[in-house]
């Protein structure tokens, strides 16, 4: 018996991406249901996100063994998309102590066949190393910021490169960082004009932002041509 959660099937036709399903706060049961009626010879693959690991864990074999899982990004599908020809996404992060934000980006635009280079450790602290990756970013479509502590990241970055950026705030640091709501109010004021905003720790919700531009992108293209 399905669960009644009913999908959104018909959201990839009218806005070019699927739904997901958001693990966190789901029963086990549910979870292990869902797994199954959209696993390797369900009804059609899906990103699971906020899959954690513990819980990932303790699902049968039989289910679980059909999924490609990250524990560092909390994702899961049994199978990606058809890959999509389109510009690739420049995701950089401040430091490893967000990968797990920058990882869910990188998966998400993975499971959506869309190619991507992760540029990670590239806190403004140490400025050279943004700087010496910065024209491998600027050759990138589209660029996916990922920062927690003060975000001074997407300020910097957002003075460096004409591309479309989409900033991620981390709940990562101490004290005042007050679970990202720090960094969430810093590149809400950036003096870098044209930054987009995501919520906090939403990986996710940036690296579809930036599917958006570069599956237009190369509509445009292809209507060109």
């Amino acid at each position: 018996m399905h669960s009644q959660i009913l999908f959104d099937h018909g959201r990839a036709a009218r806005i070019g991406l699927p739904e997901a399903v958001f693990c966190e706060g789901k029963s086990f049961e549910a979870i292990c249901e869902l797994l199954e009626r959209f696993g390797p010879k369900g009804e059609r693959s899906i990103l699971f996100t906020r899959l954690a690991s513990d819980i990932f864990a303790r699902v049968p074999e039989k289910i679980s063994a059909g999924y490609d899982y990250d524990a560092v990004s909390r994702t899961a599908y049994a199978s990606g998309l058809a890959p999509k020809k389109t510009a690739t996404v420049a995701i950089v992060s401040a430091g490893t102590a967000d990968a797990f934000v920058s990882h869910e980006a990188a998966r998400t635009l993975s499971y959506l066949g869309i190619p991507f280079e992760l540029f990670e450790d590239c806190g403004v602290a140490g400025l050279w190393r943004l700087t010496e990756k910065l024209e491998a970013i600027n050759a990138c479509g589209c660029v996916i910021v990922v920062a927690g502590l003060d975000a001074a990241l997407a300020s910097v970055l957002g003075g460096l490169t004409p591309k479309p950026i989409f900033a991620v705030p981390t709940s990562v640091g101490y004290g005042m960082a007050c679970e990202g709501h720090a960094a969430l109010a810093s590149m809400l004021v950036s003096c870098a004009p044209g930054i987009g905003v995501l919520n906090i720790d939403n990986g996710y919700g940036a690296a579809c932002a930036a599917a958006r531009v570069v599956l237009q992108l190369a509509e445009q293209r292809a209507v060109a041509l």
